[in-house]
């Protein structure tokens, strides 16, 4: 970034005002650009980081709450608490792709801004 920063001031310096005026606008954007990218990324991170936390302890939870079932008697309650772990499981399997789907469909999404406003830099 600061390399890019350096260049554009260099080229600018050379050139009149209004151009100096345009080219410190597109490194504005730029700056803003990068900056929306790396939060959205930082920010997507977390959330998936919380996600797989809160996923483990539910998991958890029901396990001991199998294990304690087992434990006292077998009776039709064991078979409940088993199904109901399973179907958590699968929803938190759908849960997670959906969230890998969307972490995907965003980066695309910044790559390509990223990508477009490097394309109008070089024009």
């Amino acid at each position: 970034m600061r390399m890019t920063m350096t260049t554009m001031m260099t080229m600018t310096t050379t050139r009149r005002r209004t151009t100096t005026i345009t080219m410190t606008m597109m490194m504005m954007m730029m700056t803003l650009m990068m900056m929306i990218t790396t939060m959205t990324t930082i920010t997507m991170l977390l959330v998936i980081v919380t996600i797989m936390l809160l996923l483990l302890l539910m998991t958890m939870l029901l396990l001991m709450m199998r294990w304690r079932l087992k434990s006292r008697t077998r009776t039709r309650a064991t078979t409940t608490t088993t199904t109901t772990t399973t179907t958590m499981m699968m929803m938190m399997m759908m849960m997670m792709m959906m969230m890998m789907m969307m972490m995907m469909m965003m980066m695309m999404m910044t790559m390509t801004m990223t990508m477009m406003m490097m394309m109008m830099m070089m024009i």
